[in-house]
């Protein structure tokens, strides 16, 4: 019992400066704070022992129900810096939640395993664009506006809630792709954020009530205890990261990031061997 009590204070330490990393992040470089929140919750289950058929799942709705704050906090902050291409996020908007809604299913659908697996394989390739990828390469002069936007914006929502991400991880690399200007992509991805982690928190709430094996103090897949830790210290740290976006050069620290999610996405692949 005691030493229980020790893993349950550690953690709950843990979630907070993981809640202050990812809110600075969601800010900073627009990469959403669930990159952060799903390996340090993941991590922290396996640690209390939580049933890998389902800690993944956990990790990932409750990540979903914090970028649900983080998305809105970090966006409204961009707003204000006139940084959010509201034309865009009313026209991409319908397309992502759709995305949104079917990776909800797959995730729900998907076994802990194979969801494991989405994360670490996609992280991984985020890390390497991260390192090596340049801001300055471009397929197209401006995104999208007709049909493509649906496969581009429903691609963006559906991978995104499969990792429990916000719009930023995988929306930034390719906005900026489409000829969106680098702090201008950030705060449009953080507008997707609360397109693609509402509907996908609500969704694995719903899916996940009576699944066995979760830990205390859920509703469905969604833990309340992680929400409620982290949630306060993202939501006073988004609007920082975001000053900071907007101040300093980001390449020595977008690598230094990489290096941690490129070993992080390692660590869970060589927990599917």
């Amino acid at each position: 019992m005691e030493l229980a009590a020790a893993q349950l204070a550690l953690l709950g330490a843990t979630l907070l400066a993981a809640g202050l990393v990812a809110g600075v992040l969601a800010g900073l470089l627009g990469v959403g704070g669930g990159i952060v929140v799903v390996p340090v919750l993941y991590h922290g289950f396996s640690q209390l022992g939580v049933d890998p058929a389902v800690r993944t799942h956990v990790a990932v709705a409750t990540s979903l129900a914090t970028v649900a704050v983080t998305a809105f906090r970090s966006a409204r902050s961009h707003h204000a810096r006139g940084a959010v291409d509201t034309v865009l996020l009313s026209r991409w908007g319908p397309a992502v939640v759709m995305g949104s809604v079917l990776g909800t299913a797959l995730t729900a659908a998907l076994g802990g395993r194979a969801l494991t697996g989405v994360f670490a394989f996609v992280s991984l390739g985020v890390a390497l664009h991260m390192a090596f990828g340049r801001e300055s390469w471009r397929l197209a002069d401006a995104p999208p506006m007709g049909p493509a936007r649906f496969a581009i914006g429903g691609g963006i929502g559906l991978v995104s809630v499969m990792m429990g991400l916000g719009g930023g991880t995988v929306g930034v690399p390719i906005l900026t792709l489409l000829g969106v200007a680098i702090h201008r992509a950030i705060g449009t991805a953080a507008g997707l954020g609360s397109a693609i982690s509402i509907p996908g928190a609500i969704g694995l709430a719903l899916a996940g009530l009576g699944a066995a094996g979760r830990p205390p103090g859920c509703i469905g897949y969604v833990n309340a205890i992680g929400f409620a830790l982290i949630v306060p210290t993202t939501w006073l740290a988004a609007p920082l990261g975001a000053r900071w976006a907007h101040a300093i050069s980001r390449t020595a620290l977008r690598r230094g990031f990489a290096l941690f999610l490129g070993l992080t996405s390692l660590r869970m692949l060589s927990d599917l061997g």
